[in-house]
């Protein structure tokens, strides 16, 4: 009997299973990374996932994990996982999924990789990204669309698009995705997997192309909240080579997972948050109400007020912010980009220097306005992650004033978070016809990730959907 044949299929297993699993001796690292190889030379000919892979290096590195010692073991020892490609790992390509970057070769690695590399993660290759991490879709003019696994018709969401896709195929078992605007939990919600924009400060970004400095997030994407908080123990916490990350301790994570809801008070996001879902999603996200209220939660109905405020600066925010940084390449180089990342770059020329003044003058009252106040009455808050289902490629394309509005929905639930530097939590919770993932929004304190992970846990061990596989299909075969 093979290896394998002891665990079942390791696409069954999230990543906290498959680490046990190999730290037990059930399984070889070597194993795993054979299994993931044919599996991907299966499937990344249908959802182009990845920018590059690298299984011969994986294959190495997991024979000397398989000859270290017990006690020598990271808590992700033997695990494969892939990053979107803007995290920088000395002497490797990394693209950040344009032309212009095909050749960029850095000469240091991002602190957040040193540390899973120290873990004992095992990379496998690097994922597919919207162009310079610059729109919330999955196409990618340059190194083709990826495509989501449950109808590869339809988008995955951006901008950690390849994140989304192969967290969901199963063909890794965790991936870091960066968030400007919910560029971790739009891909995280269209393909049905848990994925965390943590803290402002809480994840250093030492070794990551930039976007807009002052929004830009490092977050896990994973099968499993349990796995967020496993990947969030050892990524999180301070960096001599990032000023920016906060040197508060990092508790232990999964020590807490375990702690239930029961007396948590969870503040619901009706107004604003809620405009424009169908039905299906409103059915899937009060199904998630009433499991927490079965669980021993307090539901409590709220306002934001500050809602459309925050999205108004947070736009202002996001497109000054990244505009700025392209200035050289926009006008050395405007034919190289893509026509999404060109008509969005443009377009963040034109916000006034005032308006982004006023967007960060105003940043600290409006956040001491939404922690004075909804969370004078609620631990947690609930929202639906986006309100609407991953449309198709063709909605998405940005050629018209109707798909260019569609654009605008997706990320008008989480970019907010971002511009309040908020933790917040994206877990699956439905799903919507034509068999669509469907996922709510969970907002924390700053630093109150700890409470966040217990809840999202406790959603989870009671409920399934995280588990669920996609079939792969697409709307035309459908």
């Amino acid at each position: 009997m093979s290896a394998l044949a002891k665990v079942g299929d390791p696409a069954e297993l999230d990543l906290t299973g498959l680490a046990r699993a190999i730290a037990d001796r059930e399984v070889s690292a070597a194993e795993i990374v054979q299994y993931t190889a044919n599996r991907a030379a299966r499937l990344q000919p249908k959802l182009n996932c990845f920018i590059a892979t690298d299984f011969d290096r994986a294959f190495d590195a997991a024979k000397r994990a398989d000859a270290t010692a017990g006690d020598k073991r990271g808590p992700l020892h033997g695990v494969p996982v892939a990053h979107k490609d803007m995290y920088y790992r000395a002497g490797q390509v990394a693209t950040g999924g344009t032309k212009i970057r095909r050749d960029f070769r850095p000469d240091y690695t991002a602190t957040v990789l040193e540390r899973l590399d120290h873990a004992g993660a095992i990379e496998i290759g690097t994922l597919n990204m919207a162009e310079f991490a610059l729109y919330p879709t999955g196409h990618n003019a340059h190194y083709g669309d990826c495509r989501n696994p449950w109808d590869t018709d339809r988008i995955t969401g951006g901008s950690s698009s390849g994140s989304g896709a192969a967290i969901a195929a199963r063909l890794c078992w965790g991936s870091l995705g960066s968030d400007s605007g919910g560029s971790v939990r739009i891909p995280s919600a269209f393909c049905g997997v848990s994925g965390l924009k943590p803290t402002a400060g809480r994840v250093s970004r030492h070794g990551i192309m930039p976007l807009a400095h002052s929004l830009d997030y490092v977050g896990p994407l994973t099968q499993s909240v349990r796995d967020i908080a496993r990947l969030l123990g050892v990524i999180a916490g301070a960096d001599g080579k990032d000023h920016t990350a906060s040197d508060l301790p990092v508790g232990d994570y999964q020590a807490g997972l375990g702690m239930g809801v029961k007396g948590l008070r969870i503040g619901v996001l009706r107004r604003y948050f809620f405009d424009g879902a169908g039905p299906e999603i409103v059915r899937a996200l009060d199904g998630a109400l009433d499991v927490f209220r079965g669980l021993g939660a307090e539901i409590v109905e709220l306002d934001m007020p500050e809602a459309e405020l925050c999205a108004t600066y947070a736009y202002f925010a996001l497109f000054g912010e990244f505009s700025s940084i392209h200035v050289p390449w926009l006008g050395a180089r405007l034919a190289d980009y893509g026509p999404m990342a060109r008509n969005r770059l443009l377009r963040g020329l034109a916000v006034p220097a005032a308006r982004y003044h006023e967007a960060m003058t105003r940043r600290g009252p409006l956040l001491k306005s939404v922690l004075d106040g909804r969370f004078a009455r609620a631990d947690l808050l609930f929202a639906p992650t986006t309100n609407l289902a991953a449309p198709t490629f063709a909605e998405a394309d940005e050629s018209n004033a109707e798909s260019r509005a569609l654009l605008g929905k997706i990320a008008r639930n989480t970019r907010i978070f971002n511009y309040l530097g908020l933790p917040a939590l994206s877990i699956p919770c439905g799903f919507a016809e034509p068999g669509l993932p469907v996922a709510m929004q969970l907002v924390g304190k700053p630093f109150g990730e700890a409470r966040l992970l217990r809840a999202g846990h406790a959603y989870q061990e009671a409920t399934d959907w995280h588990r669920r596989m996609p079939a792969l299909r697409t709307s035309s075969a459908a």
